[in-house]
């Protein structure tokens, strides 16, 4: 048996920034025609549900059950591609000239965030898929022109709704570790997610990319 030792060399990793956002509109259970969401300055993540409610019987605690656990997160922007006007109940009934508070489409995430190390500032990235989101009306605000001016930050609190997954219970988020995913999977994956020459980039649902990952 091995004694439990703390802070090893090259065991000491951390994540930080996030990069390579990209979002796909969904379509009739598919998620097609990803595209590039630049300026996104930070996603916050904040899973919720899951409480407990205790059973008792005989005077005694007799087990506990769990409520189901829904994903949610918060997308910050500098600006947001003109595709996720329709997932923020916006419509462009002209050109330039939108209308809101219209029917919100649902839609895909993905993003990268960085893992590092003692040894490694780039150790590998953990890329980041969401299914099922739905982007729920934020507040803006306008400021005058000053001189110390900082530009406007948009921000979207969105909840998911579980896809399903063969096998497992339902989820709307999944997470694929570069370091410990061969790179030949990782790099048919992004190529999928991404696009190539010859390929239009789409967000796989997860049977796809568990098929992909363990075949």
């Amino acid at each position: 048996m091995a004694k439990i030792e703390w802070d090893k060399t090259g065991e000491r990793k951390y994540q930080l920034g996030v990069s390579n956002v990209a979002l796909y509109k969904q379509d009739k259970g598919a998620y097609p025609k990803g595209v590039a969401w630049n300026g996104i300055t930070t996603i916050k993540e904040s899973p919720d549900g899951a409480d407990a409610t205790d059973l008792w019987a005989d005077n005694i605690k007799y087990g506990s059950i769990r409520a189901g656990e829904k994903y949610n997160f918060t997308p910050e922007a500098y600006f947001y591609p003109p595709e996720f006007g329709e997932c923020d109940g916006s419509a462009e009934v002209a050109p330039g000239v939108t209308i809101s508070q219209q029917k919100r489409k649902p839609f895909g995430l993905t993003w990268q965030t960085l893992i590092g190390s003692d040894e490694d500032d780039e150790l590998g990235f953990t890329l980041h898929l969401v299914w099922g989101a739905t982007a729920s009306p934020s507040e803006r605000s306008h400021e005058s022109y000053n001189d110390s001016p900082d530009a406007e930050i948009f921000s979207w609190d969105c909840d998911t709704t579980p896809v399903k997954v063969t096998g497992y219970k339902p989820t709307a988020h999944m997470e694929l570790d570069s370091t410990k995913v061969p790179q030949a999977k990782m790099e048919k994956l992004l190529n999928i997610l991404y696009g190539t020459a010859n390929t239009t980039p789409y967000l796989p649902l997860p049977d796809e990319v568990i098929k992909l990952m363990t075949t």
